[in-house]
């Protein structure tokens, strides 16, 4: 259960982040309410898989899949190319998520 709540936080926050671009420097109002309202719900979620996972370890996964899933999204909506340091600093992350994920006796209090 708490992976899941830390996943709907990763999804708030990328959309979070995702309208923040598309705000334009908060000049349009829908995203700038979007970009406040997502991180809102993020937080809060994330606030609440705290109570299951240790902080850091809730913050790598949730930092760190919100990097590659906004490099993505950066790439398939705003035409943002990543070159190969870049790719390769993204899979180092998504390494260390599965690490985490994978081996860690941390991720649970």
């Amino acid at each position: 259960m708490p992976y899941l709540i830390l996943f709907f936080a990763v999804v708030a926050e990328t959309i979070g982040t995702t309208a923040l671009q598309a705000s334009q420097q908060f000049s349009r109002f829908w995203p700038s309410v979007t970009v406040v309202v997502a991180y809102g719900i993020s937080f809060a979620l994330l606030g609440w898989a705290l109570k299951y996972m240790a902080v850091g370890v809730a913050y790598a996964i949730w930092s760190g899949l919100g990097i590659i899933l906004i490099a993505l999204i950066g790439y398939a909506l705003f035409g943002q190319r990543l070159d190969l340091p870049a790719l390769i600093g993204l899979a180092m992350i998504l390494g260390g998520i599965l690490i985490i994920h994978l081996f860690s006796q941390s991720a649970q209090h």
